[in-house]
């Protein structure tokens, strides 16, 4: 009897033993949404030229050039779970965010650009040998001044700054693999700017993964510094009284003829009631491997924004208003040119939006797997919002993978048309009667086809 139980309770045990082997192995070889960590280093660079600044009030140069070192992590959490946390900086000099300050000393800056020859001391006076833009020179003798120009980039603070964003997300696989939900939490600052974000996401695959659909929500919660152009910002400190305080004391103001007067007055001017910025999407995709090379998807988005949209020193100028500057009077016939060295015009404003925007965005992306060197990468969107404004965008990009660890991608063609309905008041100057609600000097918004400069990121992967 002894016997036969401890045979019984042996084969239990043996097959107690198989079942677990079976659980563990079940549990074990359980096939992971992400096997181990993954690190991915990025390296994007962006160069932009273009004429249109509206810092400058919708002339002068808009050269920038943006480097962005980004880290992503994806880490497995559980056989189901995966966190990304994407880090990075974008670094950028800007000529066109320069001229928010544009005034610089005649001593340093303008020997540099062969425009002017000057001996003495600068506190003395400035011997200014100032070659004309019809080619010929005078010779004057004045004491040192700021001066300024929309067609060079000023020394100022505010011509290079680094943004500063971390993105964490979460996301958790069904056991199938068929249905992923996930989260994710945001935050980037820089010197006059700061966001918060969060979001979630619904993912389904179907027809044997070859399909996938999926919804996405964010919200972004952002906080201006407001940063005013430094004529404005002064008279909003020191009041009618400006051009005797502060950085205008002592400085001469030109009219159009190049007449020192005490006329300028932006008494148009007021600063914001309010800083805040807050954005809301939901996205909509649906995703289709046509074939072994071919895979295409299509979005769509709704984004609300609400609050502060305009720029805060974006400048404004008015038609019925007379024009001031700083600087050298021979320059103002050719302000608008680049023969331009010299002189600045001062603001009668700052760039003002309604606040609140509704965004329509439909895309469709289309990729093909050429070998295994090269992937061509197409995009298409339609833009339209109830600010009037349409638009047309087409991009091209050719990633070259080099290795399993390393991809080199350039952006080679990015191409936009942009028809503006409303917002048609966007030149230098505008008519005193159209300043309420939209005035802007943005290139953005007047009709235009524009090819933009190319993108290129490099991607290694330890």
């Amino acid at each position: 009897m002894k016997r036969a139980i401890l045979l019984v309770f042996c084969l239990f045990s043996a097959f107690a033993w198989v079942k677990g082997q079976q659980a563990d192995s079940t549990k074990v070889y359980k096939k992971k949404v992400l096997e181990s960590t993954e690190v991915d280093l990025l390296m994007s660079l962006y160069n932009q030229d273009g004429v249109h600044s509206p810092v400058n009030g919708g002339i002068g140069t808009e050269k920038l050039v943006d480097g962005t070192p980004t880290i992503v992590v994806s880490m497995p959490l559980s056989e189901d779970d995966v966190l990304t946390i994407d880090a990075g900086l974008s670094a950028y000099t800007s000529a066109s965010s320069s001229n928010i300050n544009p005034f610089m000393s005649v001593a340093s800056t303008l020997k540099s650009t062969n425009l002017f020859n000057t001996t003495g001391a600068s506190r003395g006076g400035t011997t200014i040998i100032t070659t004309t833009p019809g080619g010929g020179t005078t010779t004057t003798t004045t004491p040192s001044k700021p001066y300024g120009s929309p067609w060079i980039a000023s020394t100022g603070a505010s011509h290079a700054d680094v943004n500063k964003a971390i993105h964490a997300d979460f996301s958790h696989s069904s056991d199938s693999r068929n249905f992923i939900w996930g989260t994710n939490v945001a935050y980037s600052k820089e010197f006059d700017y700061r966001s918060y974000g969060f979001g979630g996401n619904l993912t389904g695959l179907f027809n044997e993964k070859n399909t996938e659909v999926g919804l996405k929500g964010s919200a972004y919660i952002d906080t201006w510094k407001p940063i005013y152009p430094t004529e404005l910002r002064e008279y909003m400190d020191y009041g009618s009284n400006f051009q005797s305080s502060g950085y205008f004391n002592g400085v001469t103001i030109l009219n159009q003829s190049g007449v020192a007067t005490t006329a300028y007055l932006p008494s148009q001017f007021k600063p914001w009631d309010s800083k805040g910025r807050n954005s809301y999407t939901a996205s909509l995709f649906v995703s289709q491997i046509f074939s072994q090379k071919l895979q295409g998807a299509l979005f769509f988005d709704l984004v609300s924004q609400q609050g502060m949209l305009s720029t805060p020193y974006q400048r404004v100028y008015f038609a019925d208003k007379p024009n001031f500057y700083i600087g050298y009077p021979a320059f103002i016939p050719v302000y608008t040119t680049s023969d331009n060295k010299a002189v600045y015009q001062l603001a009668d404003d700052i760039e003002r939006l309604p606040k609140s925007r509704i965004k329509f965005p439909i895309g469709v992306r289309m990729n093909y797997y050429i070998n295994e060197t090269f992937v061509l990468r197409s995009y298409y969107r339609y833009y339209v919002d109830n600010w009037g404004i349409s638009a047309h965008t087409v991009n091209f990009d050719l990633p070259v993978k080099l290795s399993p660890s390393f991809t080199f991608t350039p952006s080679y063609v990015s191409t936009c048309r942009v028809r503006q309905i409303i917002l048609h008041h966007t030149k230098c100057t505008f008519p005193r009667s159209n300043i309420t609600p939209l005035i802007t000097t943005s290139p953005n918004l007047p009709a235009t086809n524009t090819v933009l400069p190319s993108i290129t990121q490099i991607s290694l992967r330890v």
